[in-house]
């Protein structure tokens, strides 16, 4: 992510879409990356490093939600993968549980919405991500777990 910028990968087969969503994201502050083409989309994945891959379920050769099959683990752990279609909303919401896609997104939703909606949807992620557990390099113990008065009067003790 380049200087907070949220990097956007979108793979779509209609360039007029493709066009229309990075005109419309980049005015929000996005970094877009766009491809035509199901297959590169593992290179540039490891590449660009996007922090999301707004997919369009209706690619003629390899549908968005196969190639987010192939595809998931050439990306980050923190990388976003959406559905993006103008198919009915339960049969998106279907595909999503299917495919292990994180969300979905309308192709009706355009411009400042679509920004924000993929903001939100990268804010949660961050949000829910666990927090990493630390070490304290002294001790050789996780310092995120409760201490008991035992390990409190040990280490007043070593102290001293």
């Amino acid at each position: 992510m380049a200087e907070g910028k949220l990097k956007a990968l979108v793979v779509d087969d209609d360039p007029l879409v493709l066009e229309l969503v990075e005109r419309s994201i980049s005015r929000y502050g996005f970094e877009v990356v766009t491809t035509r083409a199901a297959l590169g989309v593992a290179n540039l994945l490891r590449t660009e490093q996007p922090d999301i891959v707004l997919l369009d379920v209706n690619i003629p050769a390899l549908s968005g939600d196969r190639i987010l099959g192939v595809v998931r683990q050439f990306a980050g752990p923190d990388t976003l993968f959406i559905l993006y279609s103008s198919m009915d909303e339960s049969r998106l919401r279907e595909l999503v549980r299917a495919s292990g896609a994180d969300g979905y997104i309308p192709k009706g939703v355009t411009g400042p919405e679509l920004a924000l909606k993929l903001s939100g949807l990268h804010h949660k992620r961050m949000a829910n991500r666990p927090t990493p557990v630390r070490a304290d390099p002294v001790l050789q113990r996780d310092v995120s777990a409760p201490q008991s008065q035992s390990t409190t009067a040990q280490v007043s003790m070593a102290s001293r």
